[in-house]
């Protein structure tokens, strides 16, 4: 089954270009001209990642990705005129899975859907299927769900991987490079700030009190770790 891509943005020749590249590919797409279309359009139909345009009309890329989060870990790559690191951050912060700034190559756009859709439905072996607890926190990693005391928590693609690693290396201090490396790879290109921007994310969710963590903890000067202990 193909994959479903929305594309949002408000500059026509942008949207036709990727729209006729994307299909050429094997893709569906919807697309939306501004952020309230984008919303009703992501309302109406399931889709499996959205490009999603940081100024828009009506309601701003920023906005329209909060609001997704509220109900769904869909992967979204915003696109953005903008280089600024703060914009990149605040996107990031508001749970986009990745950033390209404009004008961008159509083969990294290319390059960076199959990527993410990839890791949003991974193929993993048979060990690593199975479903893992530590005290009340749940995670699953075949239908990539979490709870905490029984409750839900929606985490977007790259928390989730980052979850992940920890749980899967307990103990273990990884670094911020070394955390680019094991679940961006090669998607992302900018400073080592986007990794503490993620690990606050995550703490916000996976955490009852952030500032008094029980499972991702800090190595000051070195990086983070994820322990079942009391630390």
């Amino acid at each position: 089954m193909a994959k479903r891509i929305l594309l949002v943005d408000d500059e026509p020749l942008i949207i036709k270009g990727l729209k006729f590249t994307l299909e050429k590919d094997g893709y569906e797409t919807l697309v939306a001209a501004d952020g309230e279309e984008a919303l009703q359009v992501f309302k109406e139909n399931q889709v499996d990642l959205i490009l999603l345009d940081v100024m828009l009309p009506k309601l701003d890329g920023i906005a329209v990705c909060q609001r997704i989060r509220e109900t769904s870990n869909v992967p979204i790559i915003m696109l953005t005129a903008k280089g600024e690191d703060m914009d990149k951050i605040l996107g990031l912060e508001y749970g986009a899975d990745d950033y390209m700034t404009k004008p961008f190559n159509i083969l990294e756009v290319k390059a960076r859907i199959k990527t993410i859709l990839r890791r949003a439905t991974p193929e993993r072996p048979e060990q690593e299927n199975k479903v893992l607890k530590v005290r009340d926190l749940v995670v699953n990693p075949v239908n990539r769900s979490v709870s905490l005391d029984g409750k839900d928590i929606r985490l977007t693609a790259k928390e989730f991987d980052l979850l992940s690693l920890f749980i899967n290396n307990r103990g273990r201090v990884f670094s911020r490079e070394e955390m680019l490396d094991a679940v961006w790879k090669n998607d992302y290109a900018g400073d080592e700030r986007t990794v503490d921007v993620h690990i606050r994310r995550l703490r916000e969710k996976v955490e009852r009190n952030p500032t008094q963590p029980e499972f991702i903890f800090t190595k000051w000067g070195v990086g983070y770790y994820f322990t079942d202990r009391d630390d």
